[in-house]
């Protein structure tokens, strides 16, 4: 008696559910991690690692340095798989007075930045 209870109010539960939504319940997959390889920073201009994409690696990029992204480029998602920090800025100047964070190089993947990235700095360390 317990099991048909059971079997019965699941049953209920996906059917309110699928009544509230127009549509079965499920879960929202999270996004698909972008394609960025070892050792590159990988910018895409849209959310969740879609639309252009922009690739740097450490052998074109000078360390330490304002890398700003071509005149009229954003970015929106990206990855640092660069092995080193990486600090995405809101200003295409590197400027400290917009937005700006620091991503660790150990593979960090952000799928929606909390602004538009103009320029970015690899660091030492």
């Amino acid at each position: 008696m317990r099991t048909s209870t059971t079997a019965l109010t699941v049953s209920a539960l996906a059917l309110a559910a699928t009544a509230l939504t127009g549509g079965p319940a499920t879960a929202a997959a999270p996004p698909a991690l972008g394609a960025c390889a070892k050792g590159e920073l990988c910018l895409w201009s849209k959310q969740d690692f879609k639309g252009a994409r922009h690739v740097y690696e450490l052998s074109g990029t000078d360390i330490e340095s304002c890398t700003a992204l071509p005149p009229g480029v954003s970015a929106s998602s990206l990855a640092n798989r660069t092995g080193r920090p990486v600090t995405t800025y809101q200003s295409a100047s590197c400027a400290e007075t917009g937005e700006f964070q620091t991503y660790p190089g150990s593979g960090t993947y952000e799928p929606e930045s909390p602004y538009r990235v103009r320029a970015f700095k690899i660091w030492e360390n």
